[in-house]
């Protein structure tokens, strides 16, 4: 299906890195700045089936650290919600073709870097009061329909948890669980449209080392350095892939 070669790893080594730091709590959101990188070399679908299992050892790496420092009640009503989103991302999945998926996981990278700029720049501002619950189930799905397309749920459910003003470290945390439970939905709907394939386990696995080392550190980072040139550098590559991956479907 696609071909293992310098360049692969190359750019697969560093991606799966970032992501493990930013599932792990630093640079949070970012975790699925990988799926966009790998789709410029792989299909769409083997990109995000390859990055699945890693996702999910990088999930239960994560937990550890953050064990009951989340908000339940938050936790809940995103994982709720995401399960029609995930139905939608796998109906949409089955009958999209490959440049409708790159134009979706490109969008989704360009727009996620828009969405933290206007944070950066304070032009989204926190709700003084929590959101009612209706508000968190349709985060959840918006979270479990671009989770599911792209491994990038994270946005939408930042928006939300944001509003809800979560310490830093029961917000990370509640992230971790939304997304290891988020991520383990999307296994079955995964294997049964034929995502995961012998070739793509075999490339998880050999990846899954570097899933383990970015979570560990990404836990340590979380404490103790800026997000700052992480995140910049995180934009840069987004950036770059969407345009790319834009690009390519629409050409």
């Amino acid at each position: 299906m696609f071909e293992l070669n310098v360049t692969f790893f190359a750019l697969a080594i560093p991606a799966v890195l970032f992501s493990g730091m930013s599932k792990g709590g630093f640079g949070s959101g970012a975790a699925f700045a990988a799926a966009p990188i790998l789709a410029l070399i792989v299909p769409p679908a083997a990109a995000v089936g390859l990055m699945l299992p890693l996702l999910i050892v990088m999930d239960f790496t994560a937990l550890g650290p953050y064990w009951k420092k989340w908000s339940l009640r938050h936790s809940v009503l995103l994982m709720v919600g995401a399960v029609p989103g995930v139905i939608l991302g796998a109906m949409i999945f089955k009958a999209a073709n490959p440049d409708v998926l790159r134009a979706l996981i490109g969008f989704v990278a360009i727009a996620f870097v828009a969405y933290r700029i206007v944070v950066r720049l304070g032009l989204l501002k926190p709700r003084e009061k929590p959101y009612a619950a209706p508000v968190g189930l349709f985060a959840g799905a918006v979270s479990g329909f671009s989770s599911y397309i792209s491994h990038a749920g994270g946005p939408p459910a930042a928006v939300y948890l944001i509003s809800e003003r979560l310490d830093k470290m029961s917000y990370q945390a509640t992230t971790v669980l939304t997304f290891t439970v988020i991520n383990l939905m999307k296994v079955g709907p995964y294997a049964a449209l034929g995502v995961f394939t012998a070739e793509t386990l075999r490339v998880s696995l050999m990846l899954a080392p570097f899933a383990l080392v970015g979570a560990w550190l990404g836990v340590v980072a979380h404490r103790f350095v800026s997000e700052r040139f992480f995140f910049g550098l995180t934009y840069v590559l987004l950036t770059m892939t969407g345009t790319k991956l834009l690009w390519d479907a629409f050409t």
